[in-house]
């Protein structure tokens, strides 16, 4: 049996994963480089990092190394399950980042907060989005994880950050499950990312089959057909046409 210690971690530097401010989910599903518009501030998730993976003990030990057995065992011990390390992460948090399936479920079965959130304000759903784990999606929604949770320093969404990066499942299982598909952040801004591949060609296409707004306009007035026409996106301005841009 592994003793139970307190878990004392150093915070980290961030591990920027280059979500971009928006307006319009739809928007961030288009594509080109988010700093050919200025002002894009992108966000950034930390996992843990080597020095805390090797420093931790107790349940975020165990959560880390995908150990469901020992998370059962410290729970009936007494340690709770909502414990957090000095990123504010709970070992469900840490089980998220590493994709520990079984760890997560075992610990969201024994009271886990499948909604809490780190010190950055992101919640496992979210990280599930940026990681593009389709399994701990199902499994944090399938355990009331709130799919249109505002997350993130700017108020963003897990739906933002899946369009972002063109992860067309996780956006696809986002609209299933009821996320907000015009969710204004903080800056209140559209910016388009990405590269115009197929992946984001059909993020665009689940977000106006659902029923996205294709006409909001960026804080400069541009709207997401005249960003696809200026890039040449083609493909993507048809898209957006058949779902009622102009």
């Amino acid at each position: 049996m592994r003793p139970i210690r307190q878990v004392m971690i150093s915070s980290h530097s961030s591990l920027a994963v280059g979500l971009a401010v928006t307006r319009s989910i739809l928007c961030l599903a288009l594509v080109v480089g988010a700093a050919q518009f200025g002002g894009a501030t992108s966000l950034a998730q930390t996992p843990p990092s080597e020095r805390e993976l090797r420093i931790y003990a107790g349940l975020h030990d165990a959560a880390a190394r995908g150990d469901a057995t020992e998370i059962e065992q410290l729970i009936a011990q007494g340690e709770k399950p909502n414990i957090q390390d000095a990123n504010s992460r709970t070992p469900l948090h840490v089980a998220a980042f590493l994709r520990r399936h079984g760890a997560a479920r075992a610990l969201l079965r024994l009271g886990a907060n499948p909604n809490a959130l780190d010190a950055q304000r992101y919640d496992i759903i979210t990280i599930a989005a940026v990681n593009n784990d389709l399994k701990m999606l199902n499994i944090a929604l399938g355990a009331g994880g709130e799919a249109r949770a505002i997350t993130g320093p700017h108020k963003d969404t897990a739906l933002i950050a899946a369009a972002h990066r063109g992860h067309v499942e996780i956006v696809r299982a986002l609209i299933a499950a009821k996320a907000p598909l015009n969710h204004v952040n903080d800056f209140g801004r559209t910016v388009v990312l990405g590269n115009g591949g197929g992946n984001h060609r059909a993020a665009v296409e689940a977000l106006g089959e659902a029923g996205a707004d294709v006409t909001v306009p960026d804080r400069h007035g541009i709207t997401a057909l005249q960003h696809a026409r200026t890039r040449g996106y083609s493909q993507i301005a048809r898209i957006l046409e058949n779902a009622g841009a102009h």
